[in-house]
């Protein structure tokens, strides 16, 4: 789950941290926004793997940010699991109606918070929670840290292993260089995006070791990309 990265979409501060510290425990990476309109742009740029979301937001309410997220074909599998403290059966409706996958009431238990997420990934993105993914004739093993390519062992430094995986998760999608470093190195860490090219080569090398294709499309002026054929 280490590389499960969770959107907190929530404007009270006290209640924010809380989340944020729990969820970081539980091993997920946390992204945070306090109104609906940082959520929302939150959700463009980082692209999380589910967001956590309270209802009632400044700005732009949870169910429009909910709403939003369903109409954009780009986002709209990400799983939601919205927040609330309304316990009315008819907001409940309501809430699932404008596609969030899970509701909760407030006060929140971390412990079963922690558990809808697991849930709803399984549901929704199983490549998340599998501790081993098969992508084309590329297998990771996420426990073992692990990597066979037409069964051959693949030998990867850290970087290129969480460059792989973010990329099995997303197989097909074109991530630009910016993307890909503030999914593997994180939106806190100065690291030129030359670096990206340099750990791509490293990672299709060691792919390629065996003579298998490189199974990495280069987009010009996009970014990268993992053919899954």
């Amino acid at each position: 789950m280490a590389e499960t990265r969770v959107l907190i979409v929530e404007d009270e501060e006290s209640l924010s941290t809380l989340l944020d510290y729990n969820l970081t425990k539980e091993g997920f990476l946390t992204v945070l926004a306090s109104d609906g309109e940082e959520g929302l742009l939150k959700i463009e740029e980082e692209r999380p793997d589910v967001v956590v979301l309270d209802w009632m937001l400044p700005k732009v309410s949870g169910v429009e940010v909910c709403r939003r997220v369903r109409q954009n074909v780009e986002t709209q599998n990400i799983p939601v699991i919205m927040l609330t403290a309304r316990g009315d059966e008819t907001d409940r409706i309501r809430g699932l109606d404008m596609g969030a996958d899970d509701y909760m009431v407030k006060p929140v238990s971390m412990a079963e918070l922690a558990a809808r997420i697991r849930a709803v990934l399984r549901r929704i993105r199983p490549a998340l929670v599998a501790e081993t993914v098969t992508v084309g004739d590329i297998e990771m093993d996420r426990a073992a840290h692990r990597v066979r390519r037409g069964g051959e062992e693949i030998h990867l430094g850290p970087t290129e292993f969480r460059l792989l995986d973010h990329f099995v998760q997303n197989p097909g999608r074109v991530f630009s260089r910016e993307q890909l470093l503030n999914a593997v190195w994180g939106s806190d860490v100065f690291v030129e995006a030359r670096t990206v090219d340099v750990h791509i080569g490293r990672l299709r090398k060691a792919l390629g070791k065996h003579g298998h294709d490189d199974p990495i499309r280069t987009v010009r002026s996009a970014g990268y990309a993992l053919e899954t054929s």
